[in-house]
């Protein structure tokens, strides 16, 4: 077989459906796995810790809001890693972004790795900008948008929500023919 044709095979393996239906898995783990970090280093040092950071950004209500931020970074990002209810924790995900975006992030630029210099004790880099946002935003929206796959709480649900929604439609079993005896005498 040429090379042309083993790509072309390879690729249309890749692109079939049971290889699609499994690729928001890495999606999912990165996405999740990004989210509960960053919401378990805000746990790990307190939310009055980053309550003291909204705050200085401006932000009503810091504490309140900085809980809220970790618990959504924490329980969303469980919920993208098991593949569970994801059109439901998406948007509070996406509020939580927006917001780093809108508060931190837009004044730095695109870019989120920015080369500062070197010094002796190494290489030095600048402020992050949104590229990283962005990022998740997509993955979320993807993940939304096209399902959380077949490796997912979601997929497990439908499956057997579907399943249970057939046997309730299936008509009912036919009994047994009752048979009449003829009538005794006459």
């Amino acid at each position: 077989m040429s090379l042309p044709d083993a790509l072309t095979n390879l690729a249309i393996r890749l692109t079939s459906r049971a290889a699609v239906s499994w690729s928001p898995l890495p999606l999912r783990l990165i996405v999740g796995y990004g989210f509960m970090a960053h919401g378990f280093a805000k746990f790990s040092r307190g939310p009055e810790s980053f309550a003291t950071v909204l705050d200085t950004l401006g932000v009503p209500l810091p504490l309140l809001l900085s809980w809220a931020t970790t618990l959504v970074e924490l329980a969303g990002g469980a919920a993208v890693i098991a593949g569970a209810f994801i059109p439901l924790v998406a948007p509070p995900m996406a509020i939580v972004l927006l917001t780093a975006l809108v508060t931190v992030h837009y004044r730095y630029g695109f870019f989120s790795v920015k080369f500062a210099g070197v010094t002796a004790d190494g290489i030095k880099f600048g402020t992050v900008g949104y590229e990283i946002i962005l990022l998740y935003l997509a993955g979320l929206a993807a993940l939304a948008i096209g399902g959380a796959g077949r490796l997912s709480v979601d997929a497990w649900l439908r499956k057997t929500w579907l399943s249970q929604r057939y046997r309730a439609l299936e008509p009912p079993k036919a009994a047994a023919p009752v048979t009449r005896m003829p009538p005794r005498g006459g």
